[in-house]
């Protein structure tokens, strides 16, 4: 199993005055989060895409271009890019630069994206931001692989013979969708045998299990070998102690913040106490043998080989999120690493030839 921190840059109240803490405090905090991954042995960061508040995640080949020229080995992934906002050839100049950048680190995940405000912002609608994911994608697809493209594309300018530069530094990338609830996401990544990337956050077990199923049934249909069908999911929280006592008592300021994040949407929690999502979301939040217990559950319901933890501390102490993430690494990983095969993550050193 191979294992990613991610962050969606939340821009979090300062925890004194409750107003908006300094912005270039908060990126500072996501550089530091990537390269302790690195330090600790993650195989992946991720950086998250969103365009309305609480989010700075606006850029992430920005961000990512700046921790790809701090760090070495670290796969370096989007979580996910907004392709149904996104002009497709702009955003291949911005991740084939990035890809040269990090020496062919890149991996895109790939969605429609949520939230009113973003789209609006860029004047998608509801009922076309499907059709443009999906056209998006295609000619994003096209262009990394092709050195010129004719196109007639909708919700674009016409291609013609048209060289887009810089040619990529992986000849093919790999490409995660990003899938919440949408079966429009799973077919499309099905039917150009891509990975899957489950969110996993928001519900219970049950929704995700049904999508990951349906995206394997149309693998198939697709003519794609079972066997070669990848999926990752993320977790809703994780906090590891040596004892389950100390894991959930440590967590119950990260809890807080989640019930306020929640009051700050305005939406209801789906897990309203500390004990139903511990008990009946994807976090991990325990001693280390139960988060391995409970991963091993969720890989008989998703055959997932991909895990994403979240980055940063999230209403924790920076020096416990920090141990709880060095533990992970010395006394859960290395266990599932074993028992659950992974996906094989191309050798950064190496183009894709």
């Amino acid at each position: 199993m191979k294992f990613l921190a991610i962050t969606l840059i939340t821009d979090s109240p300062d925890p004194v005055t409750g107003g908006p803490g300094p912005t270039r405090e908060r990126f500072r905090g996501v550089v530091a989060a990537a390269l302790r991954a690195e330090q600790l042995g993650f195989d992946g960061f991720g950086v998250g895409e969103r365009h309305e508040r609480p989010f700075l995640s606006s850029s992430p080949p920005v961000v990512l271009s700046h921790i790809a020229a701090l760090t070495h080995r670290i796969r370096l992934f989007t979580a996910v890019t907004t392709l149904s906002l996104l002009d497709p050839v702009r955003a291949y100049e911005d991740y084939a630069t990035l890809d040269h950048l990090s020496d062919g680190r890149l991996e895109l995940m790939i969605g429609k994206g949520n939230g009113t405000a973003q789209r609006e912002l860029f004047q998608v609608t509801p009922e076309d931001q499907w059709a443009r994911n999906a056209e998006g994608y295609e000619l994003f697809r096209r262009i990394w692989r092709e050195d010129k493209v004719s196109a007639q594309p909708r919700f674009r300018p016409a291609l013609s013979g048209a060289e887009v530069l810089p040619r990529p530094y992986q000849r093919t990338l790999r490409v995660w969708h990003g899938s919440a609830t949408s079966r429009e996401s799973v077919d499309l990544a099905a039917r150009y045998g891509d990975p899957l990337f489950s969110a996993n956050v928001t519900h219970p077990i049950g929704p995700y299990a049904e999508l990951i199923r349906h995206y394997r049934e149309r693998w198939e249909h697709y003519g794609h070998d079972p066997a070669r069908a990848v999926v990752g999911a993320g977790t809703a929280g994780y906090h590891a102690a040596r004892t389950s006592q100390q894991a959930v008592a440590a967590y119950r300021p990260a809890f807080a913040r989640y019930l306020a994040f929640h009051e700050q949407l305005g939406t209801a929690p789906v897990f309203p106490t500390l004990e139903d999502f511990v008990e009946r979301s994807s976090a991990l939040i325990g001693s280390p043998q139960q988060v391995i217990e409970k991963v091993h559950r969720y890989h008989e319901a998703f055959g997932h080989t991909a895990l994403h933890l979240q980055a940063e501390a999230g209403g924790l102490p920076e020096a416990d999120h920090r141990a709880s993430l060095e533990l992970f690494q010395s006394d859960i990983a290395p266990v599932l690493r074993r028992a659950i095969p992974d996906p094989v993550f191309p050798d950064p050193a190496l183009p894709d030839l």
